[in-house]
C-alpha cells in the first residue's frame, strides 16, 4: 500500500550558480562626428535623395493622395503645411497628456479633440478628403462649404423651390448664401402667405 502523503526529497545541488549573470550584449560605442564631417554626410544624404528623385519622380510622396501631389505651394492645405500642424499637434497632444495626468480641468476634452485632429489630417493626406470643420496649425480657422449640386424642395408649400443654407457657397448665386439672404427670402415668403 503507498502512502497517500507523499515525501519530498531534498536534492542536493553541488554546482553553486547563484552569482551568474546572463552576458551583456557589448555594443561598440559610436565615435562623435566632427562639424566637418556632419556636413560632408549631410551633402552625401542629398545628393542620394536627388538622385533616387530623379530615378522616382514620386520619391517621399508614396503616402500622399494623388489629387493633392500638383497642389500649389501658397495652398491652404498643401500637403507640407498639413504635416507640419500633425507636429504641432502631436507636440500640443503630448503637453495636454500631461495636464491630464495632473487632472487639470478640461485637458480630456483637449486630448480627445486633439488626437481626432491628426486623424483627420492623417487621413486626409491618405485619402485627399479634409473631414474636419476647421483647418491650421492650431485648428483655428474655418472650413466654408460649398454647393456642387443644387437641391430642390420635392414636397410641401416650398416644392419646387431651391434649397439653401446659410453660409455655403452656391455656384448659382456666385456667392455665400447669407443670414440677411436668408432673412429677406422669408420675408417674401411671409408676404405670400399672407397675400392669400
Amino acid at each position: 500500500m503507498i502512502n497517500s502523503v507523499m515525501v519530498k526529497r531534498k536534492l542536493q545541488v553541488l554546482t553553486d550558480n547563484s552569482s551568474w549573470e546572463a552576458p551583456k550584449k557589448v555594443r561598440k560605442p559610436r565615435k562623435p562626428m566632427t562639424e566637418k564631417q556632419r556636413v560632408a554626410a549631410a551633402k552625401r544624404l542629398e545628393k542620394a535623395r536627388e538622385a533616387r528623385a530623379a530615378k522616382n519622380p514620386e520619391y517621399g510622396l508614396s503616402s500622399i493622395h494623388t489629387s493633392l501631389r500638383d497642389l500649389p505651394n501658397d495652398h491652404q492645405l498643401h500637403p507640407k503645411k498639413v504635416k507640419l500642424w500633425i507636429k504641432t499637434q502631436k507636440e500640443i497632444l503630448k503637453a495636454e497628456r500631461a495636464n491630464l495626468r495632473n487632472k487639470i480641468k478640461g485637458s480630456v476634452s483637449r486630448v480627445a479633440e486633439s488626437k481626432a485632429y491628426i486623424r483627420n489630417m492623417k487621413k486626409y493626406l491618405r485619402d485627399g478628403d479634409w473631414v474636419d470643420d476647421f483647418y491650421g496649425e492650431y485648428m483655428d480657422k474655418k472650413i466654408s462649404r460649398r454647393c456642387i449640386a443644387q437641391g430642390y424642395y420635392w414636397y410641401g408649400p416650398n416644392k419646387g423651390e431651391l434649397k439653401f443654407d446659410v453660409g455655403v457657397w452656391y455656384p448659382l448665386l456666385g456667392c455665400v448664401y447669407t443670414q440677411e439672404m436668408y432673412n429677406e427670402d422669408e420675408e417674401m415668403k411671409n408676404a405670400k402667405s399672407t397675400k392669400r
